[in-house]
């Protein structure tokens, strides 16, 4: 990636609080979710969520996923959006959970939620997106990858 597009996918990233995660069921029925999102030093991905909820369920099942980060608060023609393709967890770990609410938490300005809230009987967990392939969106000029 060259550095141009490198400081637009880090902007774009930085400035859009959701990305679309795309999973797929074990029947193979693919599935869109738009997820509240925050990101590492390494651009690892966390996010929580109801661990019944479809895109959970599908995580499970299968944890190859596709993440898009779309800036459309720009006029038409003219987006920029980046492209990930990744593996996706639940966390189990307390370090790894404290982790990545360390992050969730301090993107909304807030303090991390007890990790004993993502565990047990509680309904959601936090999960971790690894990216594996970085590509780009441009406008009219569509995909392309890194």
């Amino acid at each position: 990636m060259t550095d141009n597009l490198t400081e637009k996918a880090r902007k774009v990233i930085s400035k859009i609080l959701y990305v679309t995660i795309a999973s797929v069921s074990k029947h193979g029925e693919p599935w869109n979710s738009p997820v509240y999102s925050a990101f590492d030093e390494d651009y690892n991905f966390f996010w929580a969520s109801d661990q019944n909820g479809q895109h959970s369920q599908n995580i499970r099942a299968n944890k190859n996923i596709f993440l898009v980060i779309y800036d459309s608060t720009v006029p038409a023609g003219t987006g920029f959006g980046v492209y990930i393709k990744a593996k996706a967890y639940e966390l189990t770990d307390e370090k790894e959970i404290t982790h990545a609410t360390k992050y969730l938490y301090a993107r909304e300005g807030r303090k991390p939620r007890s990790v004993k809230e993502f565990q047990g009987e509680y309904p959601r967990r936090v999960y971790k997106a690894v990216p594996e392939r970085m590509g780009k969106w441009r406008g009219r000029c569509g995909w392309e990858l890194y």
